[in-house]
Formats: C-alpha cells, sequence, structure tokens
C-alpha cells in the first residue's frame, strides 16, 4: 500500500564533480606534469588563473536534496610539477564506486513482491470483481 511520503514531490538525484577512486589516486606520483595529472584524474573541477599551483577535485552526490556524499582530493603543482596532494578516502575501485553509487541512487527500485501504486490500485478491482 503506498504511503503518503509517495505522493510527495519528487526531487531529482544530482551527481557533480570528479568521480574519483583509490586505483586513480594511487597512480599519482611526485613530479607528474600537469598534462599527467590530467590523464590520471581528468580536468578539474576548480581551477583558478590565481593560483594556477593547485587544482581541487570535488564531488557531491545529493539524493532526495539531502547530501548523501562529499568528497575532495586537492593537487598541489610548483614549477609545473606535482608536489603533493591531500584530500578524502575514496572509493577503492571502479567497480566498489559503481556498486555505492547504486546503493544510494537506486533504493526505490521495488524487489518482486513489493508492489508498486498501479498494482495496488488494480488489485481494489481485482477483489472486488467475481
Amino acid at each position: 500500500m503506498p504511503t503518503m511520503r509517495s505522493f510527495g514531490i519528487y526531487k531529482l538525484d544530482v551527481i557533480q564533480g570528479n568521480y574519483l577512486t583509490q586505483d586513480m589516486v594511487d597512480r599519482l606520483k611526485v613530479g607528474l606534469s600537469k598534462q599527467q595529472v590530467r590523464l590520471v584524474l581528468g580536468t578539474p573541477l576548480i581551477t583558478s588563473a590565481f593560483r594556477d599551483n593547485r587544482w581541487d577535485y570535488v564531488f557531491e552526490f545529493r539524493g532526495q536534496g539531502k547530501q548523501e556524499e562529499h568528497r575532495a582530493l586537492t593537487v598541489y603543482f610548483v614549477d609545473d610539477k606535482l608536489a603533493r596532494w591531500e584530500g578524502d578516502a575514496m572509493p577503492a575501485s571502479p567497480i566498489e564506486a559503481n556498486r555505492a553509487l547504486a546503493e544510494k541512487t537506486l533504493p526505490h527500485i521495488s524487489s518482486a513482491e513489493d508492489k508498486g501504486f498501479m498494482d495496488w490500485f488494480l488489485d481494489i478491482f481485482r477483489k472486488s470483481s467475481p
């Protein structure tokens, strides 16, 4: 039976930024060029003309309007070579990252025994017919 929440306002899940994994971060090595870092991590979400020696990779997931996940990684360059990086823990591998994201974005998918609104609605007529 549907609850009152099922009739509420639907808010889209929003995924923004760079989805990085620990596998990607582990490929970083001091001394890599900016081009090499870009090949490993992708284009940074935030760069600044005033701070050319710092790139910020930010990832955010909002499910149903609530912040579910936020991760950031910052890489620092000296003379256009990677000097250091710091940030949050990342998912271990792409498989783990996809699994975790699917669990957060697809919880509304019902199991075979759960009924949707139309099944519930049609059951009213099925039960009343002889």
